[in-house]
């Protein structure tokens, strides 16, 4: 039970219980998402799925469990976020469950507009095809496209050594053959022969000044190397959109991920570089969230 419940020591919680004290308390504390964290918690102490929370209501929890329970409500309410609490999020796909900690941001659903659009956009080709991640952290990105394209020869690279093992370990776990690559976006790559098909890169957007508004979850425990933009949060966004041509296939790709309010100037960087068939991708809230370019055909690519 959880340490501060009103209870004596012989008194049983069954699950349902627990649930609701648990959900109260998180309300209480002001959470986004008391219910959902509530269950999340729950079913890790029980050792079972979410699902299987509503079939057991009814169950007494014994005290190992509800010892467990306590101490990730602790962790909770200290704002740790449940994705490293659980040690690990789910993304994209059915069975692409990643792996991870505080040395990676935690990926989230907008993210998969820009594996979807990717996708969509991917030549199917007795040639190779290939796809570079920069910046690949989790390597959530990397790993739904190679899930989805077991024929695409994807990149995945990171500045972070740390970042880059955790990547390796969700690939290794999730049997997807991905090659890997330190590097400061793209520094120390080496392109294929014909170039990448796709650019993907979700980069730090957060500009610098923001950091310190940002929910404790992110400010407090998610890398700031994966989150600080820069002045204006776009940095590192300027900088792939002016080294990428040297890297891509002619008609080649580059998508972004961007923050609010900054797909102007993500559009107008790629327009003034030459890319052409610039377009924007909201997310289920409505925020221009992926900006996406092509590298001409007829250009002449810088060389590499």
């Amino acid at each position: 039970m959880p340490a501060d419940a009103p209870t004596t020591r012989t008194q049983l919680w069954t699950v349902a219980e627990l649930l609701q004290w648990t959900c109260d308390r998180f309300t209480r504390e002001g959470l986004a998402e008391p219910r959902a964290d509530a269950l999340h918690l729950l079913a890790q102490a029980l050792g079972c799925e979410r699902m299987q929370i509503y079939l057991r209501f009814d169950q007494v929890v014994d005290e190992p469990a509800r010892g467990s329970l306590r101490e990730l409500i602790r962790r909770r309410l200290a704002r740790e976020p449940v994705a490293y609490i659980a040690g690990r999020r789910g993304f994209h796909a059915l069975g692409l469950d990643l792996s991870v900690d505080r040395r990676v941001l935690i990926p989230r659903p907008e993210t998969e507009h820009l594996v979807d659009w990717l996708l969509e956009g991917l030549p199917f080709a007795p040639s190779p095809v290939a796809v570079l991640d920069v910046g690949t952290g989790s390597g959530a990105i990397a790993l739904a496209v190679k899930h989805a394209r077991r024929d695409v020869q994807v990149t995945a690279s990171d500045r972070s050594d740390d970042a880059l093992a955790v990547a390796r370990d969700n690939a290794g776990r999730l049997a997807l053959d991905l090659h890997f690559a330190r590097s400061n976006l793209l520094a120390d790559l080496e392109p294929p022969e014909f170039g990448w098909h796709a650019i993907a890169a979700n980069l730090p957007y957060i500009p610098t000044a923001d950091l310190a508004g940002l929910q404790p979850e992110v400010r407090k425990f998610e890398p700031h190397l994966a989150l600080d933009g820069g002045p204006d949060g776009l940095d590192l966004v300027y900088r792939l959109v002016q080294d990428s041509p040297a890297a891509l296939a002619p008609g080649g790709r580059l998508l972004l991920e961007i923050g609010v309010g900054q797909a102007e100037q993500t559009r107008a960087a790629l327009a003034q570089r030459g890319f052409v068939d610039i377009g924007t991708r909201r997310d289920l809230g409505g925020i221009e969230r992926i900006v996406a370019g092509t590298w001409p055909i007829s250009a002449a690519s810088p060389q590499r």
